[in-house]
């Protein structure tokens, strides 16, 4: 370590300075290390409920419990955000369709536009924040509170009964959200269209459903799986692996949020290139 010179302060005590080019090199080694640490745990989290999901017993009361709170508890959410994302995006795409005389192309537009990529992404998002960030608390607090420890002392296996349903239920309830969704957001933008014309229910859809093709729905849906998957093990690998005490709780539902979304946008971009091969 270079060291300069050193400098008094008022106390009249050394102070050494560090240079910022070897300073900054350790900052980046330490980042590095750490986010290749968190990349292995979260691999060694991932294989692990591959093994055990598959292993009895099966905890389908528990994964019940979580398909009732993590979907049916989620659905006022989604509904509203899905309508004001049908109203919104149909209001601001008329002006710019009305200019090339192309207002008819308007339902095909929104609908393929909220199928394909914004219903998704968007209620995934949505899914992050609400059901990922309890998650983490959920069992960060469990952790933080010895419960985890009590099951195991008590002959349940904790990581089956708490981070397996959890993940199993996300990745079955995402898919199920998006399709509310999107059917509430296509409504909100029927009324949307019916504010400055006159289009009907069967018209509107058949603009819709006229225009799009297997690529369009089949792609979007499948992805919505591992969007549920990542948001699911996001949440619990983080809540599982809390070791800060109270401080981790906090710690824990913030970074499940953080990551799971980042996680989304990632996988979003992948499979927008594998559908883009095949189309």
């Amino acid at each position: 370590m270079e060291i300069i010179t050193p400098t008094k302060n008022k106390l009249d005590k050394p102070v050494a300075f560090i240079q910022p080019n070897e300073q900054t090199g350790n900052v980046v080694k330490k980042a590095l290390m750490d986010f290749f640490m968190e990349v292995t745990l979260l691999s060694r989290f991932t294989i692990r409920f591959f093994k055990q999901v598959f292993l009895p017993p099966y905890e389908l009361k528990e994964l019940l419990k979580q398909c009732y709170v993590i979907g049916y508890k989620s659905l006022p959410l989604v509904g509203i955000t899905g309508f004001i994302m049908g109203v919104v995006l149909t209001i601001q795409s008329r002006p710019t369709l009305a200019q090339f005389g192309a207002e008819s192309w308007l339902p095909a537009m929104v609908g393929i536009s909220i199928i394909r990529e914004i219903g998704p992404v968007i209620t995934a998002l949505i899914c992050a924040g609400k059901v990922g960030s309890g998650i983490g608390a959920e069992l960060a607090s469990m952790k933080v509170t010895e419960q985890i420890d009590a099951m195991e002392v008590s002959g349940i296996n904790p990581f089956k009964y708490l981070v397996v349903t959890r993940i199993l239920a996300t990745t079955i309830m995402l898919p199920i959200l998006v399709i509310v969704s999107d059917a509430i957001a296509l409504g909100g933008s029927l009324l949307a269209v019916n504010i400055k014309a006159d289009v009907s229910f069967n018209l509107f859809f058949g603009n819709v459903f006229e225009k799009l093709v297997f690529m369009d729905v089949i792609p979007a849906v499948i992805k919505t799986f591992f969007f549920g998957f990542a948001i699911g093990l996001i949440g619990c690998f983080k809540g599982y692996n809390s070791n800060k005490g109270t401080e981790g709780v906090g710690e824990s539902a913030n970074s499940s949020v953080v990551y799971a979304s980042l996680l989304i946008f990632i996988m979003d971009m992948i499979a927008v290139q594998i559908t883009s091969l095949f189309s």
